[in-house]
């Protein structure tokens, strides 16, 4: 068994284990492979295993590694990284996701320049739940706001919320960041937004995201190992 196989398989392991012990059909949680820095032979190995989502930060980084691994079947790129309105171009011709919508005036760059004949370009407004300085992401009191501009844009499709916890070891703190995302949604789907996607949880914190009803956990480290 390959190192990338045996990490794999462990982390889709505390994937089903954390949904399992919420009550949770681990069915339910996707895994977003974190490939950022990662040559593009390990993301082939990891593709092999059956992994098809894998997340990238830098578009001109990805667009190269999406050239070289153009021939495989499935795969799909999100871009998790923030996005600056110069690079928004590139960025809706090739990504499947960006998660990382943060402003308005960058979800109408992606609308107007997204080709039709491609399909909407799924998004998730991000959202700074951890309240530091150093995140990307809206404030949490002007996000369903947000929301609102981006559902009613033509080219995209609004699919929910991104968000990035602050490092703790702490369970409870960890959750309570989590869980102001899950209300975000909650709130968002009461005005009638159709929306499917809470994109919380890394390596360190997945089972606190997962308890707190995350479908989509982005893992990089436990996967790929230490980045150098």
């Amino acid at each position: 068994m390959s190192p990338y196989e045996k990490a794999w398989q462990a982390v889709q392991r505390r994937i089903g284990e954390a949904a399992l012990a919420v009550g949770r059909d681990p069915a339910t949680i996707r895994l977003l492979a974190v490939s950022k820095s990662i040559p593009a032979d390990a993301i082939r190995a990891v593709h092999a295993l059956g992994q098809r989502a894998f997340g990238e930060n830098y578009v001109q980084e990805a667009a190269a590694k999406m050239s070289e691994l153009a021939d495989l079947p499935g795969i799909e790129w999100h871009l998790i990284g923030p996005l600056q309105g110069n690079k928004a171009r590139t960025a809706s011709a090739h990504f499947s996701w960006v998660e990382s919508v943060d402003r308005l005036a960058i979800a109408e760059r992606l609308s107007t320049t997204r080709d039709a004949q491609q399909g909407p370009l799924a998004v998730c407004v991000q959202v700074n739940i951890s309240a530091e300085t150093t995140k990307s992401g809206i404030a949490p009191a002007d996000a369903l706001a947000l929301a609102r501009d981006v559902a009613s844009l033509p080219r995209l499709a609004l699919r929910g919320f991104m968000g990035i916890a602050a490092p703790t070891a702490e369970i409870a703190r960890q959750r309570a960041q989590f869980r102001l995302l899950r209300e975000i949604l909650a709130a968002a789907r009461a005005e009638g937004l159709m929306l499917d996607t809470l994109s919380m949880g890394m390596s360190a914190d997945l089972e606190a995201a997962i308890a707190e009803g995350a479908t989509l956990v982005r893992v990089g480290s436990a996967l790929f190992g230490p980045r150098a």
